[in-house]
């Protein structure tokens, strides 16, 4: 009778639909100042897209092309030097941001960004680097910046999850951990779709139990509510359990909302054509959908069959090209749809990687060459929740090697989303195993200067 009431959205996990009486016992009490924010949507370019082909220009690159990089490097490349990027770089809008001609359509809302030229991480390789984002740490014990986020502001919407994760494939380099609650209470995990068939009934699948009645699963909900009740009587609290019951609740509520939120097929075919018929595309969509209706926080990654797109070790300049061809409109179209809603100046889009590139060839042949994973200097892009438009914060060096002014770690960039969301990084704190932990650890620092 359980499993039969609390069937619905196959995807969500029970634990992460636990409900509000746990949250209370176990939860911050909300913002710690006025937040500038109150959404995000993560735009997750997996495999790390190069920063100097897209919003760091590096003309110096060209007058030293194939001279060998010196200084400080993570390894010793074997390559055939400084490999320029080929794409032009053009300054748009009022501010006068260079932008690179491979994102013409980013370039149009540029104003309304801020491009930090001077993020950097502590390891160039994939897992460590991904994990270091989503969680603040580089090994897989940590909790997401969803589920803190989450864990510290609540919901916006009880009959939806708060924290939902779009990917178009089960395969992600490594999965779940990217959005774990890992020690946080259970209902604080995301809930993950598979974008794959963006029909409604396959997004949230068996959210409806076909079988009854509304008004029978209503009743059904009701005699185990009294049931549980009475055994919740002799096991006084037990959060776990408590949260369970609440959890029946929820899933029952959301079998009418969840089924309208996800469905983007009463999108107009014009709004649908502006972001495109892309998978990513799809999810952008979808991720604006989710936050108008109080998700709190929405990742959309940009990945396929176990592979990580941006990560172009052979061939970059033509899988640059391909790659930002989609991610660029579709990318676009979600700040601009966002804006013309109302709803872009409290939401949060953020748009990148793990880390960069390297500004020279990874292969001693220039022919068909690419670029290796870069971790001391690269891009993000922020647009709305109180970031200030049209500006670019922090500098890397002039080949692009490393963050040099205003540099900005991963738990620094942490400690600006926090902020951004009312959050002080320094107090939002969870204990376990004996010590407080929190997602910036002991480290990260707010950029004040690129807060509206």
């Amino acid at each position: 009778m359980l499993r039969r009431c609390t069937a619905g959205f196959g995807t969500l996990g029970l634990a992460g639909l636990l409900g509000r009486e746990q949250a209370q016992a176990t939860e911050a009490s909300g913002p710690h100042f006025a937040p500038k924010a109150k959404r995000v949507i993560f735009l997750f370019m997996n495999g790390g897209p190069s920063h100097i082909d897209t919003f760091d220009p590096k003309p110096a690159l060209k007058k030293h092309e194939d001279t060998q990089p010196t200084g400080k490097i993570y390894k010793k490349p074997n390559s055939s030097g400084f490999m320029p990027s080929p794409f032009k770089f053009s300054r748009h809008g009022q501010s006068g941001i260079e932008v690179s001609e491979s994102l013409p359509y980013i370039s149009q809302v540029i104003d309304d960004c801020c491009v930090i030229r001077s993020m950097y991480t502590d390891v160039p390789n994939h897992e460590p680097a991904l994990l270091q984002m989503h969680t603040g740490n580089v090994q897989p014990i940590r909790p997401s910046i969803g589920s803190w986020l989450q864990y510290g502001l609540g919901s916006l919407n009880d009959n939806l999850p708060g924290y939902v994760v779009l990917r178009p494939t089960n395969k992600i380099v490594v999965g779940p951990a990217l959005w774990s609650n890992s020690f946080l209470p259970a209902q604080h995990q995301a809930t993950s779709v598979i974008t794959a068939d963006m029909k409604v009934d396959k997004l949230v699948a068996n959210v409806r139990n076909t079988g009854l009645t509304n008004r029978e699963q209503r009743q059904q909900l009701d005699l185990l509510n009294r049931l549980n009740q009475l055994h919740l009587a002799k096991r006084n609290n037990d959060l776990e359990l408590n949260a369970q019951i609440k959890a029946m609740e929820t899933a029952y509520r959301m079998q009418f909302e969840a089924m309208d939120t996800f469905d983007v097929e009463r999108e107009s075919a014009a709004t649908r054509d502006k972001y495109g018929r892309t998978p990513f595309a799809n999810s952008c969509l979808l991720a604006r959908r989710l936050v108008e209706s109080g998700v709190r926080y929405v990742g959309v990654y940009y990945v396929n069959n176990g592979n990580q797109p941006w990560d172009t070790h052979q061939n970059h300049n033509a899988g640059h090209t391909k790659l930002c061809k989609d991610s660029d409109k579709a990318t676009a179209a979600l700040i601009s749809d966002l804006k013309e809603r109302g709803l872009l100046e409290d939401t949060l889009v953020i748009w990148g990687g793990e880390f960069g590139r390297t500004p020279y060839s990874q292969q001693n042949e220039k022919k068909n060459a690419g670029r290796d994973h870069h971790s001391t200097a690269f891009s993000m892009l922020l647009a709305g929740g109180g970031v200030r438009g049209g500006m670019t914060y922090g500098t890397s060096d002039e080949f692009g090697m490393h963050a040099q002014e205003n540099r900005m770690h991963v738990h620094d960039f942490h400690a600006t989303i926090l902020h951004l969301m009312g959050i002080d990084h320094e107090k939002l704190t969870y204990r376990w195993s004996g010590r407080d932990f929190r997602l910036t650890d002991v480290h990260g620092n707010v950029a004040y200067d690129l807060i509206a």
